[in-house]
């Protein structure tokens, strides 16, 4: 595209202001959906919160367990750290908070796994959702289940042997638990691999939020592979 490009195929310095002009309005619609989160939050007591969304209550706000990492929401701020460095939260971890603090309903966990398309909204987008998440496990662990178990277990995974003999369960936040389940191929068939939800987590996260979830565990998967 003329304009975009040099001769040489790099990316034109007209190109690179438009990329940052797109990453600078898509971070600043991000921040103005976070404050609007952030006053609907602010609408009830901490305790309520805590108690729907699992976390603890104290002094300082609530705190839970994201990733494996400790963090904290200030109250009435609803400002996110990472403890104990006190760390600020990237726009979009901050994002995923928020949606969480806002959509959790406190039902319990059905304890039963299904797919992205059965979640509210799921089907049109499960395709795109397996191309991203389960395929790309897939590709990083090939007919290889050992090294599999083992990023499994550096994200303090949980077996599922119940569900499938190479399936672990995550928990990246309180009341959300998601599965990776690896099928490793064959003479005649290929590997396959998905991300799972527990029926249940649509009560705590979007269905746009659990597809970004799914994301990240395929990704941290992928980086966990020794």
């Amino acid at each position: 595209m003329a304009g975009l490009t040099d001769k040489a195929g790099g990316v034109t310095d007209d190109m690179q202001n438009k990329i940052e002009q797109a990453q600078q309005a898509w971070k600043e619609s991000m921040l103005r959906q976070v404050e609007t989160l952030r006053d609907s939050i602010r609408e009830e007591s901490p305790p309520t919160i805590a108690q729907r969304t699992g976390a603890e209550f104290n002094p300082d706000g609530v705190q839970f367990l994201y990733w494996n990492r400790l963090v904290n929401i200030s109250w009435p701020g609803l400002q996110a750290t990472m403890l104990p460095e006190e760390e600020s939260v990237s726009t979009f971890d901050a994002a995923m908070l928020m949606y969480y603090l806002h959509t959790a309903d406190g039902a319990p966990l059905a304890d039963s796994w299904i797919g992205f398309r059965e979640l509210p909204n799921g089907a049109f987008y499960a395709q795109a959702f397996q191309g991203y998440s389960g395929n790309r496990v897939a590709r990083c662990y090939g007919d290889d289940p050992d090294r599999f178990h083992a990023a499994a277990r550096v994200l303090d995974g949980w077996r599922l042997s119940a569900l499938a003999e190479h399936a672990y369960a995550f928990r990246p936040l309180p009341r959300i638990r998601l599965a990776a389940v690896l099928w490793p191929g064959d003479d005649e068939f290929p590997t396959k691999a998905s991300i799972l939800f527990d029926a249940a987590s649509h009560h705590y996260m979007t269905t746009d939020g659990l597809a970004l979830l799914g994301a990240g565990l395929a990704r941290r998967l992928e980086k966990a592979r020794s």
